[in-house]
Parts: structure tokens; C-alpha cells; sequence
């Protein structure tokens, strides 16, 4: 499959995504991966992208366009790929279909996972992420909980709960997703390549993807 993940920040777009890779091998691709990864690399465009992300600022679609590009020309995406979170933005989308013109891959679908603002309110601040940079498991207090000292099941380092996981942080990134990324909704809906799913559950989320996919034809 090659299918573009969207939906607003909490909508499960990550969970999703692996458990799709985990149905048919197709791999998830995220911006911000993808970043990390070539600044590890230390390639030529990781050190571009840590320039400026050593200076605080933003990445520029140019940049991020030859990294996506990269990525998606690495022998694993020959089987698919699930794009969690990109492109974001309007311009981002236009680059990504040249690129895919570029490369002679045909997208499938952008699958939109819609989720009322109060369930994502409850999923982001009952979240919580291990402390450890090396880690990073996420936990939720509610259905995922870490153990009862507030500390790591993998690796026992503290839990914390992200400055962009209060509640008004949450309403400001909403607010960033509303103004900015959900315009591609419409901007894939008019492509005829737009599938709404009301995501509630991860796992029902994925099954209605593998319905739509076995409708389009796709392995």
C-alpha cells in the first residue's frame, strides 16, 4: 500500500501507521524520522537540516522534499509506505505529488482519521512519555499506564507529561492543524483520493483501511 495518514495531532496517526506495517510489510515514514535519521547519518542533508534546526528554526520545504525523496528511493519502500503526518501543509502536498510523479508511484489513498476534539483532549493529556531520550515510551494513564511510581516499564526512567500535552498547549495545536493542514483534506478529496474514517479505535481503524484497500485493488 502507499497511503498518507492524516488527521489532527492525537488522532492516532502513529499507532495506526505501525499497525499497518505490522498487516503487510508496507513501511511508516514520518518528517520528523526522517529528520532525525539523516542528522544521525550525518549525510549531506542531515547537516543542512541541523543547521537550521541548531538555530531554531523551521526546516524549509525544500530541504525536507529532498529528504522525503531520499527516503522513498531506499529499497524498503519498494513494498509501501504509510506516510504518519506528511505532507502538512498545502505546499507540502503539491511538492509530494510531483515527487511521487517523479518517482512513477501512484498514491492509493489519503486516509483522513477523524476524531472528536473531545476524545483527543483525553488521549493527549493522560499521555505520558519516558523521560529517557534513548526510550520515549508513551503510556497513558488511563489504558496504558506506566508503573505505579510514575516510572518506565521498559528501561524504569520517570514519566513525564509533554509541555505540548496541557490543555491549552493542545488547544493551540489544534488550532495550528485547523489553519494549516486541514485544508488537505479538501485539497485530496477533490483528487478522489480522500477516505474519512471516524477513528475511535485504533485496531476498527485499521480494519475499515484494509476494507477500503481491498475495494481500490491494492495487495
Amino acid at each position: 500500500m502507499k497511503i498518507i495518514l492524516l488527521g489532527a495531532p492525537g488522532a492516532g496517526k502513529g499507532t495506526v501507521a505501525k499497525l499497518l506495517t505490522d498487516f503487510d510489510g508496507s513501511v511508516q515514514i514520518s518528517t520528523g524520522d526522517i529528520l532525525r535519521a539523516a542528522v544521525k547519518e550525518g549525510t549531506d542533508l542531515g547537516k543542512e537540516a541541523k543547521a537550521y534546526m541548531d538555530r531554531g528554526d523551521l526546516v524549509p520545504d525544500s530541504l525536507i522534499m529532498k529528504i522525503m525523496e531520499a527516503r522513498l528511493r531506499e529499497d524498503d519502500c519498494r513494498n509501501g509506505f504509510i506516510l504518519d503526518g506528511f505532507p502538512r501543509t498545502i505546499p507540502q502536498a503539491q511538492a509530494l505529488k510531483e515527487l511521487l510523479k517523479k518517482l512513477d508511484v501512484r498514491l492509493d489513498m489519503a486516509v483522513n482519521l477523524d476524531v472528536p476534539k473531545d476524545v483527543i483532549l483525553d488521549r493527549l493529556t493522560t499521555r505520558r512519555t519516558c523521560s529517557n531520550p534513548d526510550c520515549q515510551a508513551i503510556y497513558n494513564i488511563k489504558s496504558n499506564p506506566p508503573t505505579p511510581e510514575g516510572t518506565c516499564k521498559k528501561c524504569g526512567s520517570p514519566v513525564i507529561q509533554r509541555d505540548d500535552e496541557t490543555e491549552d498547549a493542545i488547544m493551540n495545536r489544534l488550532q495550528t492543524y485547523n489553519d494549516k493542514t486541514a485544508p488537505l483534506i479538501s485539497f485530496y478529496e477533490k483528487k478522489g483520493l480522500l477516505k474519512n474514517i471516524l477513528s475511535l479505535s485504533s485496531v476498527d481503524t485499521v480494519e475499515e483501511i484494509k476494507k477500503h484497500l481491498a475495494v481500490e485493488g491494492v495487495d
